[in-house]
């Protein structure tokens, strides 16, 4: 069966060929009763148009890849969701790759989305310096926007929540709730994300005067068995901290489950917080305070840059300026993994 024209809509829709593209490219000024009978007309012939032909036209696919540490994190899946919507928004679609922690793979979906002529990446690098050459690689051919994690030295946009600030908030408020020492559980100090959520936890510790053994920092990777076998280990080694600060959710939830198997009350004999808020966070036995990551924000911000990439590299001067930093405000969430009340702004 032949495959309807551009001639026919018109026809069908009663108006110029030209009127047609213009209303399914989306560009030029047509009224909104001309489009209506425009897409009426094409949807009854079944025309769809030829995305290679009007990618040769107008330079661009209208298409977006992303590249995320682990699609089988929650808060990457949720966060790929956001984005996924704010691309929708815009009339752009969304291919999507798994780096599955791995810097080698990632930099291989990275050539595969270059390759397959995406308008531009987002990515959440899952290395803090062997990530950097594929990535400043990427970006030296296509618009690219770092997201949620960062590696530094590259000329390119990031947009995330201030961990620093986040850290500032989980600290005080155990503090409020008794806490006089704390332990951190989080992955290995390889990503932006532990680095500087470690960083906030240790300097407000001191800020605070509570205590930090050594052995209560605990490194491994962002899953619920790490947080299980952490809070074993710190549970075998006695004298258990005041609260666990765990620098994601599935890893608190790890440690509420651990500390339910051997006895431990929480929050009454241990605090323990998360961070991400991820669907299952509510879920918990208790349910776990955490921080929030505007996600929404996160992904319109991310798309929003990489707009304004693509267009510096379209502009006569070919050029753009410094590079973004945007650090969102996260918000903490409390429930009853701690026992301070949360603030009366916040639920």
């Amino acid at each position: 069966m032949q495959r309807p024209t551009i001639a026919q809509v018109a026809q069908r829709a009663g108006v110029s060929t030209a009127t047609v593209s213009r209303v399914l490219s989306g560009r030029g000024p047509v009224s909104a009763g001309v489009q209506r009978k425009v897409r009426r007309a094409a949807e009854e012939l079944g025309y769809q148009v030829d995305p290679i032909a009007r990618a040769l036209r107008n330079g661009r696919t209208d298409t977006v890849g992303m590249v995320v540490p682990s699609i089988s994190n929650p808060f990457f899946t949720s966060l790929v969701e956001s984005v996924e919507h704010a691309l929708g928004r815009e009339g752009k679609e969304l291919f999507l790759c798994d780096a599955r922690s791995d810097p080698e793979i990632e930099a291989r979906r990275l050539a595969t989305l270059v390759a397959r002529n995406v308008d531009g990446i987002i990515v959440s690098p899952c290395h803090g310096t062997e990530s950097g050459p594929a990535v400043q690689a990427t970006a030296d051919r296509l618009p690219l926007v770092q997201l949620d994690r960062f590696v530094g030295g590259t000329s390119t946009d990031w947009v995330g929540v201030d961990d620093i600030a986040a850290m500032r908030q989980v600290m005080d408020h155990l503090r409020e709730g008794g806490a006089r020492s704390a332990a951190f559980v989080g992955s290995l100090l390889t990503n932006s994300s532990t680095e500087q959520r470690f960083a906030g936890f240790r300097r407000r510790a001191e800020d605070l005067g509570m205590g930090v053994d050594p052995d209560h920092v605990l490194l491994g990777d962002y899953s619920v068995v790490w947080g299980e076998t952490a809070t074993a280990r710190l549970l075998a080694a006695g004298d258990p901290p005041d609260a666990i600060v765990c620098a994601d959710d599935l890893i608190a939830l790890g440690v509420t489950r651990a500390c339910r198997a051997h006895g431990v009350d929480v929050p009454g004999t241990v605090q323990v917080t998360g961070y991400d808020n991820i669907d299952f966070a509510r879920l918990g036995e208790p349910a776990l305070t955490t921080v929030d990551q505007p996600r929404e924000r996160i992904a319109a911000e991310a798309v929003r840059l990489l707009a304004a990439a693509a267009a510096a590299r379209d502009s006569a001067a070919g050029g753009r300026g410094p590079s973004a930093h945007v650090a969102l405000l996260p918000t903490l969430v409390v429930r009853e993994s701690t026992r301070a009340a949360a603030p009366a702004s916040r639920s």
